[in-house]
């Protein structure tokens, strides 16, 4: 049994969106296995440590895939919690037109919540980010060539913390909570380092407190996602895909996906539940505890 009185043992699988990977959860991760849940962060293709090249990822199945083989391989009698921040809410619809009777619950965060994925200049309208205002913001990769629609996109270095990340902590204070308080760590970001980190995120966050520069990591693992899987990702409407409970988390300073934007998406494919959080686009780094909180809000009311 989990530290939450009178639930089962729940199954949570955490999907990143773009860009981004397994590792963003690092700080809900640990959380989640502190209070004894059992948790799956997945890299889809061409994310965290695949190895894929964006460039040829070209359909959403592909892209995908990741989590339909590890729906396919569920057993029939488990379900999960599915938990999808922004463009991981595509992934999550997927998922929820493929596998419904392996969902329990599907948790959207600051994400794409479309019935039907790209489908319509509606769906369009609603679920792509709209930052013109700032300029030309990402760079775009041509892998089928300068006559063709762009394969790639990254959000521009300097443009990350205005985007994604506003609200994360500013300052590095790694201070040990196993030892004297006012010892402070110099930690080497090196290679060894980060695997050691991306397979066990939980003792770092166990032994230090007051963890910054969230940015500076995002800065070093963030990696070109494969736009063209992003714009081609259509879903067929599964025949028990209403049958799965969602529940939106709307942020409410949101540069990347505007709260306007979030609200239009609800109001078209309105889920059981709307939790609202006081944060940028990414909580799991600027609101963590909050996030874990509505998280698993969520999915006591699932029951």
């Amino acid at each position: 049994m989990t530290e939450q009185a009178g639930l089962p043992d729940l199954h949570f699988v955490l999907v990143h969106g773009a860009c981004h990977g397994a590792w963003c959860w690092f700080k809900i991760r640990s959380l989640m296995e502190t209070s004894g849940y059992k948790v799956t962060c997945l890299d889809l293709k061409s994310a965290g440590i695949d190895q894929s090249n964006p460039n040829t990822i070209l359909t959403f199945d592909e892209y995908n895939a990741p989590l339909t083989h590890f729906l396919s391989n569920l057993p029939d009698n488990e379900k999960v919690i599915l938990v999808g921040h922004s463009a991981g809410g595509l992934s999550l619809t997927d998922a929820i037109h493929r596998f419904a009777k392996k969902i329990r619950v599907a948790i959207y965060v600051a994400a794409n919540m479309l019935r039907h994925g790209f489908s319509t200049d509606q769906d369009i309208k609603d679920g792509e980010p709209d930052v013109s205002e700032y300029g030309e913001v990402a760079d775009l990769e041509y892998g089928m060539g300068l006559d063709q629609p762009p394969t790639s996109i990254i959000i521009k270095e300097e443009f990350q913390k205005r985007l994604l990340y506003q609200l994360s902590p500013k300052e590095v204070n790694f201070q040990s909570t196993r030892t004297r308080p006012s010892i402070t760590y110099a930690v080497n970001f090196d290679s060894t380092f980060f695997l050691a980190f991306l397979s066990n995120p939980a003792p770092l966050i166990d032994g230090f407190v007051g963890l910054g520069q969230d940015t500076a990591l995002a800065s070093m693992l963030l990696r070109p996602g494969p736009v063209r899987a992003f714009k081609g990702a259509r879903f067929e409407g599964g025949k028990d895909a209403d049958s799965v409970p969602r529940i939106y988390i709307k942020t409410l300073h949101d540069q990347m996906l505007k709260p306007m934007k979030q609200e239009q998406m609800i109001k078209r494919w309105q889920p059981c539940q709307v939790l609202v959080l006081d944060s940028d686009h990414s909580p799991f780094f600027s609101t963590p505890r909050l996030l874990f909180d509505l998280i698993s809000k969520g999915a006591a009311a699932s029951f």
